[in-house]
């Protein structure tokens, strides 16, 4: 929960809707089929521990003489044996030890998937505010066409302008209510996609922020990458094969078996003698030698090989994040350029639609350059929200990387 909380204070930019974020990525933990695919894996991991304190088999065994042997104290009428072999000292403790670095493993298969769901719903929740963030701009932007269809129809009386501005401006509404439209229907999309990461119905609806900025500074990251699920993974591994060599080694070792023979003996009626009919009782044991089993031999090459297999992927999968990293964080100040540059823009398109307001009064207004002032504040606030989610996304690839 820590870390889900520290994700949503990063990607919300330690803003409110934190708490929201942090609700929907804790949802999609508990409810998503895929995550709990993986941690039943784990749980199976885990139970797999309680198997290794087995032994082999008990081996119970009957017969009946059917030519009685004849001793000097009587006739054996049967035999009966029990053995038990036994493996080498340590073997079971190797043999748990196996299991538990097997399911610390599978552990780290989980926390990679989790944290991989996690960054997922981030990204569907960010393009959930893109879409719906552009669709309130566009509304802003059609309410101010209908004020400028306003100021053209009162010119048109006055003739201070042509039916064509006012025409030109119906248009422009049309292709903004057009544009909202189709924001709308990518927004149900989305919000279906999201949902489903969440295993609920794809209706359900979706509260994401009005409005979201970038801080003015960028959260702190570490710039080590020990932590990642992806590379512990990897560790977690490397010691299950040494896990895996070392139980190699105590089951080359022999076994030692124990067991016990009884033969009843029939009493002698003919003659008097010490232990007339004294059955049999013969403890045994045994040891099993394995003088022939290149098995072990071959085993301890393949973990070796193993080994420096997985040293391998694991310094590719190194060089793969520390590259992912780099691009993110380039990305990520790219985006803060965007905004500001846009926020910069968005200013100067501001002052000279005032500008050209003004000259209303006097009669001089061009509509052709408002709708050109129109369509670049449009243009710069798309971009912004934009920038905006660019930001926060690669803020949630950083966190995944790090933390």
């Amino acid at each position: 929960m820590k870390t889900i909380v520290t994700l949503a204070l990063v990607l919300t930019g330690l803003c409110a809707t934190a708490q929201e974020l942090t609700t929907y990525i804790a949802e999609a933990e508990a409810n998503n089929p895929e995550l709990q695919a993986y941690r039943l894996r784990y749980e199976v991991a885990q139970e797999r521990v309680q198997e290794t304190q087995w032994l082999p088999n008990t081996e119970l065994s009957a017969g009946v003489f059917v030519s009685e042997p004849e001793t000097r104290t009587g006739a054996q009428k049967a035999r009966f044996s029990a053995r038990q072999m036994v493996p080498w000292f340590g073997t079971r403790t190797a043999r748990e030890r196996y299991a538990h670095s097997m399911a610390d493993a599978e552990y780290q298969e989980y926390e990679v998937a989790r944290r991989k769901l996690a960054l997922e719903v981030s990204r569907a929740y960010y393009d959930l505010y893109q879409l719906q963030a552009q669709q309130a701009v566009l509304g802003e932007n059609l309410e101010l066409l209908k004020t400028y269809e306003k100021l053209a129809l009162t010119a048109l009386e006055v003739g201070q302008a042509s039916a064509v501005d006012v025409l030109r401006l119906q248009i422009r509404q049309e292709e903004v209510r057009e544009r909202r439209g189709v924001l709308a229907e990518l927004f149900t999309a989305e919000q279906a996609r999201f949902n489903a990461l969440l295993s609920r119905p794809a209706t359900v609806a979706v509260m994401v922020p009005d409005r979201v900025d970038i801080p003015e500074e960028d959260p702190f990251v570490a710039d080590s990458l020990g932590l990642n699920p992806e590379l512990l993974r990897y560790d977690r591994l490397y010691e299950s094969v040494a896990e895996a060599e070392s139980l190699n080694q105590k089951e080359s070792a022999p076994m030692l078996g124990f067991g016990v023979d009884y033969v009843p003996v029939q009493e002698r009626p003919d003659v008097a003698l010490p232990d007339n009919g004294k059955d049999i009782l013969m403890p045994m044991v045994s040891l099993s030698i394995p003088l022939f089993d290149t098995r072990f031999a071959s085993r301890t090459r393949q973990n070796a090989l193993k080994q420096q297999e997985l040293q391998a992927q694991k310094q590719q999968r190194l060089n793969t994040l520390e590259a992912a990293l780099e691009r993110a964080r380039a990305e990520r100040r790219a985006a803060r350029l965007r905004y500001q540059a846009r926020a910069n823009n968005l200013a100067q398109a501001r002052n000279a639609e005032q500008i050209l307001l003004r000259s209303y009064e006097t009669g001089t207004v061009d509509f052709n350059d408002l709708l050109e002032i129109q369509e670049l504040q449009l243009k710069f606030q798309l971009s912004q929200i934009e920038a905006v989610k660019a930001f926060f996304l690669q803020s949630a690839m950083i966190h995944y990387i790090t933390q």
